[in-house]
C-alpha cells in the first residue's frame, strides 16, 4: 500500500545503500549491465520509498496496485535490492543472482515479484504502458501506470506511436520517466538521432512535462508528486537528467560504458571509499 514515504534523510540513505548493493550484485554477476542500472537508482528509490506508488509486497498482483513497467529492464538491476528490502523477494536471493535455482536473473523477467511485464526489445515498454493505462481506465480502476525508459530507446518508432496515442485517449493515469543519461549502447544519443528538444516535442503531442536532476532522489520524488497531482486528463512525462555509470569514475563519460564490466578489485575499492 502507498504510505507517506521516507523522510528526506532516510530516502537519501536508501539511495546510497541501493547504489552500493548494485555494485555488489555486479561483483557476483559481472554480466549484468551495471552502468545502466546505476543511472536509475534514485528514480527507483523515489518511486518505491517516496510514497509515490501503491503496492503490497505480500500480494504483488494486488488489483489495486499501481503498475510499474520497467522498459529498460536490462538496466534495472538496482531494482533487486529494493525488492528484497521491501519483501517482494527473499533477501537471500541477492546472494544467488544469476545462479542455477535463483530467482534473480541477469535480464529481469515477470517471474520476479515486482516486475510487471516482459517487454521484449527496448522501445516497446511505453506501448505496453499505454495499453495498461487504457485498460485500467476502462475498468474504472484508480491505479496509475508508470513507465521507466531510457532515452536511447526513444529512437524506436513504437515509442512515438505510443507517445501520439496516449494524449489521444486522455490517459491522465499514465506517466513516463525518461532516464535521460545521453548514452545508448555504443554511442552518445545525440550522435545517433538527436531527440532534442524532447520536452517541447512531448508537449506538442499533448503531454505534461517536467525535468529534474535524476540523481537528487528528493527532487525526483517531489517533481513526480507535483506531476501526478495534476488532474487534467493528459499523460505526464518526467525527464530525469542522469549520468550513466553514476558514481563510478571508470564508467562516467565512457561512451562504451553500457557494455563494460568492472573488475572485482575496482568494485571493492569503490565500496571501501564509501564506508
Amino acid at each position: 500500500m502507498r504510505d507517506a514515504g521516507l523522510s528526506d534523510e532516510a530516502l537519501r540513505a536508501k539511495a546510497r545503500w541501493v547504489w552500493r548493493e548494485t555494485l555488489r550484485l555486479h561483483r557476483r554477476a559481472p554480466e549484468t549491465r551495471v552502468a545502466s542500472s546505476l543511472s536509475c537508482v534514485e528514480i527507483l528509490c523515489a518511486l518505491m520509498y517516496g510514497g509515490i506508488l501503491r503496492f503490497d509486497p505480500r500480494n504483488p498482483r494486488w488489483e489495486g496496485r499501481d503498475r510499474l513497467v520497467i522498459s529498460k529492464a536490462h538496466g534495472s538491476i538496482s531494482f533487486y535490492p529494493i525488492l528484497a528490502d521491501l519483501g517482494f523477494v527473499a533477501v537471500e536471493e541477492l546472494e544467488r543472482i544469476a545462479r542455477p535455482g535463483g530467482v534473480l536473473k541477469v535480464i529481469p523477467d515477470p517471474l520476479i515479484a515486482g516486475y510487471e511485464t516482459l517487454n521484449g526489445s527496448v522501445g516497446l515498454g511505453l506501448g505496453v504502458g499505454v495499453g495498461l493505462a487504457l485498460g485500467l481506465r476502462r475498468r474504472g480502476a484508480r491505479a496509475r501506470v508508470m513507465v521507466l525508459c531510457g532515452d536511447g530507446e526513444l529512437f524506436a518508432g513504437a515509442s512515438w506511436e505510443a507517445i501520439m496515442l496516449a494524449p489521444r485517449h486522455g490517459l491522465g493515469n499514465l506517466c513516463i520517466i525518461v532516464d535521460r543519461n545521453g548514452l545508448c549502447m555504443l554511442e552518445r544519443c545525440s550522435k545517433v538521432a538527436d531527440l532534442a528538444p524532447l520536452e517541447e516535442k512531448l508537449a506538442a503531442f499533448g503531454w505534461r512535462t517536467a525535468s529534474v536532476n535524476g540523481h537528487d532522489v528528493c527532487a525526483v520524488r517531489d517533481t513526480l508528486r507535483a506531476l501526478l497531482d495534476e488532474r487534467e486528463p493528459r499523460p505526464k512525462a518526467l525527464l530525469a537528467d542522469t549520468v550513466k555509470g553514476h558514481g563510478v569514475p571508470q564508467l562516467e563519460g565512457d561512451e562504451l560504458c553500457h557494455i563494460r564490466s568492472l573488475a572485482p578489485e575496482v568494485i571493492d575499492a569503490l565500496l571501501r571509499e564509501g564506508e
